[in-house]
């Protein structure tokens, strides 16, 4: 009985999560906000920040991980890797700069300012140098901006941001729990994830064909998601098993069975396009489904009754932390050759740290690194970067209608190929 409870229970919070990410988001886009905004309240108000109704749970999460993999294949299914690529080195630039100085900077802040201990300087920086490449993503989309010159830089520094981002959390843990780091261990996580990204869209691509050819003999309706969802759930299981996050699985799945796919060496798949429309048709309205329960779980992750709000440390850190997180990712993109108002766009949508600032958090937590002030800091400035950025890059694209020059006033021929 008591397992059919929570059953019954877990049904309404499911059912309670999709009508509040409906409702609010209805709400949010009517305000002339974006309605990732009113996604991510509907976490907060259901959560333990307001009326603590739900609380985030394993079934809650795992249905999120689904929601963000799926986001993230149909991305993926848009991008056009030869324009990604050609954003490569530019992609690259804005991850390393917008790792390595918030990270430098926070745990240099939190050691000479705030006088605390190196280890939990050392995860304050660690947690800064996130972005969400999740909210970023889907505030690019919502704008239709995730295809142009700087969605594609911002995705590809997204995805270099979370790789590296693995890496630094994977060091941490090992060093919480043993004291030191082995460059045997650190070796290890670096030749799964890279094996994974040379043989994951090897895989892809020998199985696109297969997969087209089934459908044009099948006479089974369904036969596209169910075999879609399989594919992406598959990559997205390969790449944890390797150390990398389960949501990269899911991009590399869409980049495979994108209409123009390249292997780093230079091959190519070429998809029909009428094929191509039938899978975004069909797993669209899947996609809309599970996509809003990632949004409302990051805000019922983000719990403001654990802040003491009198406290003046929470608001001298929190507030320097947040400074230091925007910072941090706004400078990476004036070392690259665009226009300035594009650099401006592209440093504002890596900010969101989202769902990767609460890992790192959850985790010094957990480890018992963060103690219970220092954790709300970071929990406040997790909430500042989530909940502030999609109001100013849409308030940004509506000043230049939606348009950015990309170099010298203009478009550049590579925005525009």
């Amino acid at each position: 009985m008591q397992e059919v409870a929570e059953i019954h229970i877990l049904l309404l919070q499911i059912a309670a999560i999709l009508l509040a990410a409906r409702i609010c988001g209805e709400i949010a886009l009517r305000l002339k906000a974006p309605p990732i905004i009113g996604e991510l309240c509907a976490g907060i108000i259901l959560g333990p920040s307001l009326f603590g109704w739900i609380a985030p749970n394993e079934v809650l999460s795992f249905l999120a991980e689904i929601g963000i993999i799926l986001l993230l294949f149909e991305v993926g299914l848009e991008t056009d890797l030869e324009r990604l690529v050609k954003a490569g080195p530019k992609s690259v630039i804005v991850a390393l700069v917008g790792f390595v100085l918030p990270f430098f900077l926070g745990a240099s802040c939190s050691y000479w300012i705030f006088g605390l201990s190196p280890m939990v300087s050392l995860f304050v920086g660690g947690t800064l140098t996130a972005t969400s490449i999740g909210i970023t993503i889907r505030i690019l989309s919502d704008l239709g901006r995730h295809r142009e010159l700087e969605g594609q830089i911002v995705l590809g520094a997204a995805v270099i941001d979370d790789l590296l981002g693995v890496f630094l959390l994977a060091v941490l843990y090992e060093f919480t729990l043993s004291g030191s780091v082995t460059m045997a261990h650190t070796g290890q996580i670096i030749l799964y994830v890279g094996a994974y990204f040379v043989l994951a869209p090897l895989v892809a691509k020998i199985l696109s064909p297969f997969f087209k050819r089934y459908h044009d003999y099948s006479d089974l309706p369904g036969m596209i998601p169910i075999v879609l969802v399989s594919v992406v759930l598959l990559f997205a299981s390969l790449a944890h098993s390797v150390g990398a996050p389960h949501l990269l699985g899911g991009f590399v799945a869409g980049i495979a069975l994108s209409r123009r796919f390249f292997l780093p060496f230079g091959a190519a798949l070429h998809l029909d396009p009428e094929f191509t429309q039938r899978v975004h048709d069909q797993m669209r309205p899947i996609i809309q489904l599970f996509t809003p329960i990632f949004f409302v779980v990051v805000g019922l992750s983000l719990d403001f009754n654990a802040v003491d709000w009198s406290s003046p440390f929470i608001w001298t850190f929190s507030i320097l932390m947040g400074a230091v997180a925007i910072f941090g990712k706004l400078v990476g993109p004036w070392l690259i050759k665009i226009s300035i108002p594009m650099r401006i766009a592209i440093g504002m949508a890596m900010v969101p740290r989202g769902e990767v600032g609460l890992i790192f958090a959850e985790l010094g937590r957990a480890t018992g690194v963060f103690g219970a002030t220092v954790y709300a800091g970071i929990v406040l400035v997790i909430a500042y970067t989530t909940l502030v950025s999609p109001f100013w890059i849409k308030k940004y694209y509506e000043y230049f209608g939606g348009h950015l020059p990309a170099e010298n006033g203009s478009d550049s021929e590579e925005s525009k190929s």
